[in-house]
C-alpha cells in the first residue's frame, strides 16, 4: 500500500493555491474543512472521513499555535501546529493541510475557492463565522454539515486526564 509522506502534505497557502489550480484543470472536486484539531480523536477522524466523501481531495485548514491560543486560551494548544498537521496528514482521508495564522480562515477560503466546505453537524449556516460564510458564498461553494459524533471533545479529554492525576 502506498502512503504519502506526511511532511510533504503540509503546504503553504501559495503551494495550496497552485495545487488547487491543478485539481481544477483535472476536473477534480476540492473539499475544505477547518479547525484547531488540537488533540485528534475519534470524533475528528469520523468527521474527516465523512468530509472526504464529498469530493476528490480533502484539504484541512488548521489554526496555527498563536491562533489556537487566541481562541482557546494560554494553556492551548496541547500539540504543536506542525505535529497536528503531521497527524492529520497521516489519516487516509486527508490529502493536504494548510496552517493559517488568524482566528478565521476567510482569506484562505477566498484564495482556494473550494467546491465543497464541510463543518461538523454542531454548526449551522447561521453559526458559521460571517466572514468565512461570505467567502464561501462569494465563491459559490456548496456548504455541508456532516453528522456530528457526540461524546468526543478535546476539552473533555483534557478534563478527564486532569481528574485522573
Amino acid at each position: 500500500m502506498q502512503f504519502q509522506d506526511p511532511q510533504n502534505c503540509i503546504l503553504s497557502l501559495d503551494e495550496a493555491v497552485k495545487w488547487r489550480q491543478e485539481l481544477r484543470s483535472k476536473g477534480k472536486k476540492l473539499v475544505i474543512t477547518n479547525g484547531c484539531f488540537d488533540l485528534v480523536h475519534r470524533g475528528h477522524a469520523s468527521y474527516l472521513r465523512k468530509a472526504a466523501e464529498y469530493g476528490d481531495e480533502l484539504l484541512v485548514l488548521i489554526n496555527s499555535d498563536a491562533s489556537v491560543r487566541q481562541l482557546k486560551g494560554d494553556s492551548r494548544p496541547l500539540v504543536s501546529e506542525l505535529d497536528r498537521g503531521y497527524l492529520l496528514c497521516s489519516l487516509k482521508a486527508v490529502s493536504k493541510v494548510v496552517i493559517f495564522d488568524s482566528q478565521r480562515c476567510s482569506a484562505e477560503l477566498t484564495a482556494l475557492a473550494p467546491d465543497v466546505y464541510v463543518k461538523a453537524g454542531d454548526y449551522t449556516l447561521e453559526s458559521l463565522d460571517p466572514s468565512e460564510r461570505n467567502a464561501l458564498v462569494l465563491n459559490g461553494t456548496e456548504i455541508i454539515f456532516a453528522p456530528f459524533v457526540g461524546g468526543f471533545s478535546t476539552t473533555n479529554i483534557v478534563e478527564k486526564i486532569r481528574r485522573s492525576m
